[in-house]
């Protein structure tokens, strides 16, 4: 009769590389003081390589999205 040999074989479990998306969220608060000025003069501030542009009426910093071109809220008010 003949003897087999058996291999002796550990296996490595590696843990799940599991992406996890960041949390963006839709309005955030700055301080005015913290956030930059644009070239028309409206405030703007970088979270993590996102844009957030500052709404002049109710004073909160949105998400860019294409509609605040054409909305006067966010665009700064006209000193005299």
């Amino acid at each position: 009769m003949k003897e087999s040999k058996e291999e002796s074989r550990t296996v490595v479990a590696t843990p799940s590389s599991t992406v996890r998306k960041r949390v963006v969220a839709k309005a955030i608060y700055v301080n005015d003081a913290a956030a930059k000025t644009s070239v028309d003069g409206r405030l703007y501030y970088d979270v993590d390589g996102k844009r957030y542009w500052k709404n002049y009426k109710d004073g909160k910093y949105y998400l860019f999205n294409k509609s605040m071109f054409a909305n006067p809220d966010f665009k700064p008010p006209v000193k005299n």
